[in-house]
């Protein structure tokens, strides 16, 4: 629910500090990140993270605004964001400020590092007839999820094997084949279910 505190910075919609820190005791927050990093390290953050095409242009405004006053706010961000972007991309109907505030926010509490050890720790921990769900809500999380189900129900071994071992079977199944999306009635309910993907996998053996 952090997402929705103004005071916690990472909120696009309403002015606050730019901090964008999960854990308030880290180091690193958005502003720190906006005011050290060089331009090539800001354009990396906001393509890998944020898959941000005008990542460069955005870069480079934010490297030139910080020498005359650094920055502090995220009503300063998303100005500056605005005014680097083309106009018709401004027109599209989405915030060009969400892709930005996403990757800063992923950069700053290394949310696909987490994900990919709690994802690995707990498909080690499952016991037999245990189900792992994983909801993501943005393509990076689920390109994560996908690979990872896929390397752990996959069997490695030749097709045409008349006779598998048992150890080199997958200790794991899919349960759903691909993602499965919201439903019509559940964006109506919660907006914010548009973008989930939902993926789900059991263990099967020891």
């Amino acid at each position: 629910m952090q997402l929705d505190f103004a005071e916690r910075g990472f909120a696009y919609a309403q002015d606050g500090p730019l901090d964008m820190r999960m854990n308030e005791q880290d180091d690193l927050t958005a502003a720190d990140l906006l005011n050290t990093y060089t331009e090539d390290e800001i354009v990396r953050v906001l393509r890998d993270f944020g898959e941000e095409k005008f990542a460069r242009r955005i870069a480079s405004a934010i490297v030139e605004q910080r020498s005359e006053s650094p920055f502090s706010t995220t009503a300063e961000l998303v100005e500056l964001i605005r005014r680097s972007i083309p106009a018709a991309a401004r027109r599209t109907g989405r915030n060009p400020s969400k892709r930005t505030f996403q990757a800063l926010r992923i950069e700053i509490n290394d949310e696909l590092g987490v994900f990919r050890r709690a994802l690995a720790d707990a498909l080690e921990l499952l016991n037999v007839g245990g189900r792992i769900v994983v909801l993501a809500y943005h393509s990076l999380e689920d390109r994560i999820a996908k690979r990872t189900f896929a390397e752990v129900t996959t069997l490695k071994v030749p097709r045409d094997l008349p006779v598998v071992p048992e150890h080199m079977k997958p200790k794991f199944r899919l349960v759903l084949r691909g993602a499965e999306k919201a439903t019509d009635e559940e964006i109506e309910t919660n907006p914010r279910a548009t973008s989930v993907r939902l993926r789900v996998v059991e263990r099967v053996a020891a």
